[in-house]
């Protein structure tokens, strides 16, 4: 069914429901006790369907708009709650309403919870601000209106009881109250665009329907004309369902409030939105001495009068004083934290660019590196080949042909480290294989092995020798599983050398890694992969290394863990998921290096 289908249909019951109210206010104007009755039922009932209407839309991803929506319920139960004390005295007493009642100030409350909605304006694109702002300013808002309407209202309850200025004050405040509403929501009406104008249009008009209603049933009220039951509660049943109507259309309409065509950047509306709240809290501070200077210098009331309302504005200014130091206080400190992240995120700053420029000379070093390498490459297949060929001739002394041997062997070792090399500093794009993981940390081993010479520290390798395979890019992980064995390196250094064992196994479904190093550990191993985190002297390490490793193995739909051991040092587990069907073939190892499950030291 579509969108204006229903509020066709919901239009259609609203008319339905006044016109039958109309009908029957008609048909009992002759039984007083059953029309005060059938009255205040339906007058108990339609909040509960404003509030069926509005609470369609508390239920989005949006928290600043499902409080927008929970606030006017709020405002509607409130109305209700007063409406049942009314129906109280009406119909189970059978008594009227005292005109001096101290639940009347229900039906003022009401109209906080509207004002504090729309203090949230939904319709703006606006990243969150934080909840206990929100809280502190709807509760400085509930006590500025509620000592209001005891500085107005009360004098004539308590201090010198009377029924005609209390009716007067109380119309007063309400009608100023509604009155704020009605332009509160006139102006978002005017600001906003699209679904959103359509929703404020809706809530402008209920709201102003009940302004009206209000106006009108205080006019009877005082000329002794109003009787619950009858004509005069047909604009209030009114704006009720036109609520839950309002409501019932945003709900309708919601895919087109997620896109609001608001012009306004975050950092306007933050800046706007901070810039309400301390002219807010300013007002409330200021007013309070307004109100007593007013009561001493021009306030002709009895003495009695003038006495409780110096004394109401002195206990109100302590709860408002008290809000607005706290509020102050908390806008301090979220002043403190987001100078602190700030100055963070312009230390990151300049170490990114320290570390862009160290990574353009890395670059021009690896590019002449690797036409290096491919240099080297010619005179050693020379070196090779000539090797060969004294090797395996048999007029050569044996001396001499095992002295080639030897020098063909460290040729070809010379050639795999500078094949490895190459595989390393070569910018190829991510290609996934599938990959003997033995044979991608034995080569990681053998590149950073090679400034292992003249080191305290050694690596032990514990393969475990047949493993299942693992799909990836191997030049990814072998920066991988480089870097962690870069970085125990450097700690076991740090403390006068060490062992760092690198163990591989099977997990179920995973091909495991375990790094455990004897170094000093790790002082906060959760904060390792965070990017520019970094336990080495400046100027050692930018902290960038670790988190691109966590986002690799992020991509590889793998994980890395960080812990220190109970023996001392730290442990890198790095799994991935295995490829149980395929067991791919071992790649020749590298000389020097073994990838038996027994330890073999480098």
């Amino acid at each position: 069914m579509s969108s204006s289908r229903i509020i066709g249909i919901l239009v259609g019951l609203w008319l339905a429901v006044v016109g039958v109210y109309a009908l029957v206010s008609i048909a009992l104007a002759g039984h007083q006790d059953t029309l005060l009755t059938f009255g205040n039922l339906v007058q108990c009932v339609v909040p509960l369907l404003a509030n069926a209407g509005l609470l369609l839309n508390a239920g989005t991803p949006h928290w600043r708009r499902n409080i927008f929506w929970m606030l006017l319920a709020m405002g509607c139960t409130l109305w209700m709650i007063g409406q049942f004390q009314w129906t109280y005295y009406e119909v189970y007493q059978h008594q009227s309403m005292p005109v001096i009642f101290d639940g009347d100030i229900i039906f003022f409350l009401k109209g906080i919870p509207i004002m504090a909605a729309l203090a949230l304006q939904p319709h703006r694109k606006r990243g969150e601000v934080q909840l206990q702002f929100g809280y502190l300013n709807f509760v400085l808002l509930l006590t500025w209106w509620t000592f209001l309407y005891a500085f107005v209202v009360f004098p004539w309850m308590y201090a010198t009881p009377s029924e005609s200025q209390y009716n007067y004050n109380f119309d007063m405040v309400s009608n100023v109250q509604n009155m704020v509403i009605v332009i509160g929501l006139g102006v978002l009406w005017l600001r906003s665009k699209g679904a959103w104008r359509m929703v404020y249009a809706n809530l402008f008009g209920s709201a102003a329907m009940y302004m009206l209603s209000s106006l009108t049933i205080n006019v009877a009220i005082s000329m002794k004309k109003y009787s619950t039951g009858g004509l005069y509660d047909l604009p209030l049943i009114s704006s009720f369902l036109w609520f839950g109507v309002a409501g019932v259309i945003a709900y309708l309409k919601r895919g087109e409030l997620d896109s609001p065509h608001d012009s306004g950047t975050d950092g306007d509306d933050r800046a706007r939105e901070g810039r309400w709240s301390a002219w807010m809290a300013m007002a409330a501070v200021i007013s309070l001495p307004v109100f007593a200077i007013f009561t001493l210098r021009f306030e002709h009331d009895a003495p009695e009068v003038r006495d409780f309302r110096l004394m109401t504005t002195l206990i109100a200014s302590v709860p408002i004083a008290f809000l607005v130091f706290l509020r102050t206080n908390r806008a301090d400190a979220d002043r403190a934290r987001l100078l602190a992240k700030s100055e963070q995120s312009i230390e990151n700053l300049q170490r990114l660019q320290a570390q862009m420029v160290q990574t353009e000379k890395l670059v021009s070093l690896g590019q002449l590196a690797a036409g290096a390498a491919h240099e080297i490459n010619n005179p050693l297949a020379a070196i090779l080949g000539y090797s060969d060929l004294l090797a395996d001739d048999a007029t050569l002394p044996e001396k001499a042909r095992v002295t080639a041997g030897k020098i063909r062997d460290q040729a070809r070792r010379t050639k795999t480290l500078v094949a490895n090399l190459l595989r390393f500093a070569r910018q190829v794009p991510p290609e996934r294989t599938l990959l003997d993981i033995n044979t991608v940390v034995t080569n990681a081993v053998q590149l950073r092995a090679l400034d292992l010479r003249t080191s305290k520290s050694r690596i032990e390798l514990q393969l475990e020798s047949v493993l299942p395979g693992v799909r990836g890019d191997g030049n990814q992980l072998l920066q991988v599983f480089f870097n962690i064995v870069s970085n125990a390196i450097d700690a076991m250094e740090a403390s006068d050398g060490g062992v760092l064992t690198i163990k591989t196994i099977r997990d179920r479904g995973n091909v495991v890694i375990l790094f455990s190093d004897t170094g000093p550990g790790i002082k906060d191993p959760q904060r390792v992969f965070d990017p520019f985190y970094t336990t080495k002297p400046v100027g050692k390490g930018t902290g960038l290394g670790l988190s691109i490793c966590f986002g690799i193995l992020q991509e590889h739909a793998g994980k890395i863990l960080c812990y220190n051991s109970q023996q001392g040092g730290a442990v890198f587990r790095v799994e991935l998921p295995a490829v149980l069907a395929a067991f791919p073939a071992k790649e020749p190892q590298l000389a020097g290096i073994a990838s038996a499950p027994q330890k073999t030291p480098v």
